[in-house]
């Protein structure tokens, strides 16, 4: 079980708990904090200090913050078992969620590349909301299933075989998620596996959360990182596209979303109107609409001033 962290000093324990508590009897768990600035790797050490049962436990803290992608291959390379189960910092994984997954992992033979089960959504309080199943991945057999409709997922959720990483390699830098990268990789390998049972209970509000933006400039800044991370996933999935022999199918796949993330990279980039100008003159891969908007965006954003004074207003007086 790898068991990542970064700013969770009060969801944490939770998390740590419940690895611990895995009823599974051959269990390796890693628990790593990414840099937090704040007590979650205080509190991790804390909740270990002294402990003597059953399972292999290792810690492990970054010296900078590397990110999901970049922190997760670290585990793989510090892990030795042949199927990894992910966890998150400010969830919790139920005690049989292990045993269950190497289960059904056994039982198709240890073909799946990833096993994804279901989830409860819980409040901040660990009161359960809904149980989440995202999407059906047995059904998704190639290249072209993948295509026709990306699956949603919820990478909190899954295990991979150590095979991918063999054949892949590590995940470079940069992605703020992993789920999609993974979930390809196992579709065109040995293949996904849907678990529907609830296993992870799922929190709600945590980092996953969606952000209520304010003003313009948090938007924006928001905007710019999911920007970088766009292009970082491109790149990934690209790169794992080839390895697969399936490059240019992917290039074909890409090429709308890699034109209007080098647009909206490149129109922040510049430096006068005049240039953002010709940037939204000449791209004519991206859309007319994501063009228009975009370039506001990065040249006048006080059009969209009065918007989230509306917004921001809405959300005071809705909690009052």
């Amino acid at each position: 079980m790898l068991l990542i962290a970064y700013k969770q000093e009060h969801v944490i324990a939770d998390a740590v708990r419940a690895a611990l508590a895995q009823d599974y009897p051959r269990l390796e768990i890693l628990i790593s904090d990414d840099n937090s600035p704040d007590r979650t790797f205080d509190v991790i050490c804390q909740l270990l200090e002294g402990y003597s049962g059953p399972h292999r436990v290792r810690v492990n803290r970054n010296e900078r913050n590397e990110g999901i992608s970049a922190h997760l291959s670290k585990l793989v390379e510090m892990s030795e078992g042949e199927l990894l189960v992910i966890a998150a910092g400010d969830d919790i994984s139920l005690p049989e969620r292990c045993s269950r997954v190497v289960a059904a992992w056994l039982a198709h033979d240890r073909k799946p590349d990833l096993i994804a089960t279901d989830l409860i959504e819980i409040d901040a309080n660990g009161v359960a909301l809904a149980q989440i199943s995202p999407t059906n991945l047995n059904t998704y057999r190639n290249f072209d299933d993948w295509y026709a409709q990306r699956p949603h997922l919820i990478g909190a959720a899954h295990a991979w075989s150590r095979r991918l990483f063999e054949r892949f390699g590590g995940m470079m830098p940069g992605a703020s998620a992993e789920d999609q990268i993974m979930a390809f990789r196992a579709i065109v390998s040995g293949g996904a596996l849907s678990l529907r049972e609830p296993l992870v209970k799922y929190r709600h509000g945590g980092l996953s959360r969606k952000r209520v933006w304010r003003t313009v400039d948090e938007f924006i800044a928001r905007m710019r990182q999911s920007n970088r991370f766009s292009l970082a996933e491109v790149a990934q999935l690209q790169h794992d596209a080839e390895i697969a022999g399936l490059g240019e199918k992917m290039r074909n796949a890409l090429a709308p979303k890699l034109a209007r993330e080098e647009y909206t990279r490149d129109l922040f980039a510049a430096q006068t109107l005049p240039a953002r100008l010709r940037l939204a003159k000449n791209a004519g891969a991206v859309k007319p609409g994501f063009r228009i908007r975009m370039l506001l965006y990065a040249a006048c954003p006080c059009v969209y001033t009065p918007f989230f004074s509306l917004k921001r207003w809405w959300a005071e007086h809705r909690t009052t």
